[in-house]
């Protein structure tokens, strides 16, 4: 038991890191054009992140990216060191990349450590012709590094022009003002994006934590005499697990809060230039993409869709006005974030094994 509960509380830290490495997504553009101080753009995204709970519940009726993440690596070669390999390996990674302001993918760091780790324990077992990883839900996430952000890019694109030819007759400083407002409806839709999509991975590593406990005790008949019936039935019962969605989006509204200002410098200013008109676009689109994979189950980044709406606006005004050796250094981060993360999963699973 002691080694789930390590998982458990370890899976939240986890959540909470996402949330301050990831603040940056849905607040860097609100800060960057002065809609919102630092302070009240975190208060107000965490307020979102936390409202997401309520949408994934009770409007689309299920936790469809959380049973991704835990199908994504086939159920035998799941343990709990596996898990608590994989989850290490994330929070460095997450802790790396938000040290240097490299906005990588939370997501991806996690389903990374996830397989890294699951490889190294069918290596150890010297399994052969078995596929460890699950390439029907991994594979249509791999590639979203490239489609999430090129989605994002092109609906930014063309809301922004649409946006403009709209306005194109408006008085200048009404607009602005307009826009300001509009900015604090982007935000909240982004965010409530993010913590729906986000949230959920967390859930997935603790669902796939308390089913491998549950297979491990209902099959370990010493473990079973030696518990009393309430505390067993107390740990196995599905109901008991409740709170794991609850505190999933409630840890990541409070990481949000947090904040994660290096990488907010990142996201508002280094890729391009943003106005308030430029940000509601941006961050309309990324809410859009979010939202459609959501309902697809898709553990998209949300890091990778809102780079991708930023450089959509970007395009807009001239090519130039992207930065592109920025955008370029994220792309080198985004690829290596998967195969870093494994590895050092396989690495610290090799650790654990020792002990």
């Amino acid at each position: 038991m002691t080694i789930l509960i390590i998982i458990i509380i370890l899976a939240l830290v986890f959540d909470y890191i996402n949330g301050f490495h990831d603040a940056a997504n849905s607040i860097a553009t609100i800060v960057a054009t002065k809609v919102l101080t630092p302070f009240q753009a975190v208060l107000w995204a965490a307020a979102f992140n936390f409202a997401a709970y309520f949408i994934s519940k009770y409007w689309i009726g299920e936790f469809r990216i959380g049973n991704t993440i835990a199908k994504s690596v086939d159920e035998q070669f799941i343990t709990l060191e596996v898990i608590l390999a994989g989850l290490i390996a994330a929070i460095i990674w997450n802790l790396a990349t938000w040290k240097l302001g490299i906005p990588s993918s939370s997501s991806h760091t996690l389903l990374g450590g996830f397989m890294g780790a699951a490889l190294a324990h069918a290596g150890a077992l010297s399994v052969g012709g078995v596929d460890v990883v699950n390439y029907a839900k991994v594979v249509p996430t791999f590639l979203f590094i490239f489609c999430a952000p090129l989605l994002g890019l092109v609906i930014a694109y063309f809301v922004t022009v649409l946006i403009m030819h709209i306005c194109r007759k408006a008085n200048f400083g009404k607009a602005e003002q307009w826009f300001k407002r509009l900015q604090l409806v982007s935000s909240a839709l982004f965010s409530l994006g993010h913590g729906g999509n986000d949230a959920q991975k967390v859930m997935g590593i603790i669902g796939a934590a308390v089913i491998c406990y549950k297979v491990q005790i209902e099959n370990d008949a010493a473990f079973l005499a030696a518990e009393s019936d309430a505390r067993f039935k107390m740990f196995v019962a599905d109901g008991f697990w409740w709170w794991v969605p609850l505190a999933s989006f409630l840890v990541i509204g409070l990481g949000t809060l947090s904040g994660g200002w290096k990488i907010v410098k990142t996201m508002g200013s280094k890729i391009t230039k943003v106005t308030p008109l430029e940000g509601v676009a941006a961050e309309t689109a990324g809410a859009a993409t979010l939202y459609i994979t959501e309902h697809f189950g898709i553990p998209v980044s949300t890091t990778h869709t809102i780079t991708g709406s930023i450089i959509g606006v970007g395009i807009t005004k001239r090519v130039s006005a992207v930065r592109w050796g920025v955008t370029r250094n994220l792309l080198v981060a985004w690829v290596l974030t998967i195969p870093v993360s494994a590895l050092l999963a396989a690495l610290v699973y090799g650790l654990i094994s020792l002990f």
